[in-house]
């Protein structure tokens, strides 16, 4: 029986027996050139497709705006390409295969180590189909985690809390974790503020002030709609006299994507401009102090 090899290395022999060593060399030239500008292509094929990718996700992004499956989907895709043109060519398989044994120790170790990172993958899918919360919702989670929802990708939820410091949340643990979410459904939010005047004041006056600042800022939803004979038109009310001051109060509506601290800071600062403005005191605790000389 003829030795393989030996087959081989003969029909080797009777191909290139009538090429010349410099017609040798020009082939192997050609081979070489050949193959890197194959792999040229192939990379460039690669990188094309993300380019590809990214064009279509910022155009849906700029159509629909960000949101939670956007992000799911690119990275989900960006995975894939990975796979199909660099782990799978590089031979993934027969790698795990020769350091292994076997595809079903293969499935067990790989099942085993990626368990986390497949139940994470899953949990992303699902918070991007069912969307309790989407890029931009406030939130407060189970675990007191409270903050604004910044991207989600295959293994984990990004939150931009108050002090702009990030929480990296499993999504296995978002998908589990009772969530409080300050934006579901886009419902406006509301904050009540209080405003003390002096008793000399003129209580219609500042109540009038207070109600046309809130209105004219361009964080709330609060619309100037008093009328004197509908009591519910109003929106700033008279609620209590204390030991200084007369207290007004106010409930302010607001878009769900503002945080409440951003709302407070610019309607308290206002107010307060409006009401001294017009001469509106602002009381606050003084203290007299006598001192007696006793010669």
């Amino acid at each position: 029986m003829t030795d393989p090899y030996s087959i081989v290395t003969q029909l080797l022999d009777d191909v290139f027996k009538d090429f010349s060593p410099q017609m040798m060399n020009k082939m192997i030239l050609i081979t070489i050139i050949a193959m890197v500008v194959l792999l040229l292509l192939y990379i460039g094929l690669f990188f094309l497709l993300l380019r590809i990718k990214k064009g279509v996700i910022t155009r849906l992004e700029k159509k629909h705006g960000k949101s939670l499956t956007l992000q799911f989907i690119e990275r989900t895709i960006t995975f894939t390409l990975i796979v199909i043109f660099v782990v799978l060519p590089l031979g993934g398989e027969h790698i795990a295969r020769s350091l292994l044994g076997s595809t079903a120790v293969v499935a067990a170790v790989v099942g085993f180590a990626a368990q986390e990172a497949v139940k994470n993958m899953f949990a992303g899918l699902q918070l991007s189909i069912y969307k309790p919360f989407d890029v931009g919702s406030r939130v407060e989670f189970e675990d007191g985690t409270t903050g604004i929802i910044e991207s989600l990708n295959l293994r984990h939820v990004v939150v931009s809390l108050l002090d702009t410091t990030k929480a990296i949340i499993p999504n296995s643990s978002a998908n589990s974790m009772r969530v409080i979410s300050y934006s579901y459904g886009e419902v406006p939010r509301s904050a009540t503020f209080k405003f003390p005047v002096s008793y000399d004041c003129d209580v219609d006056k500042a109540k009038e002030i207070i109600r046309k600042t809130i209105c004219e800022c361009p964080l709330t939803l609060n619309e100037d709609k008093y009328d004197e004979s509908v009591p519910n038109s109003r929106c700033v009310y008279f609620l209590s006299l204390e030991d200084s001051a007369l207290i007004m109060g106010a409930t302010v509506r607001f878009p769900s994507h503002y945080k409440s601290e951003v709302v407070k800071d610019e309607i308290n600062t206002s107010v307060f401009k409006a009401l001294k403005a017009n001469g509106i005191e602002i009381p606050y605790n003084k203290m007299d102090v006598t001192i007696q000389n006793k010669a």
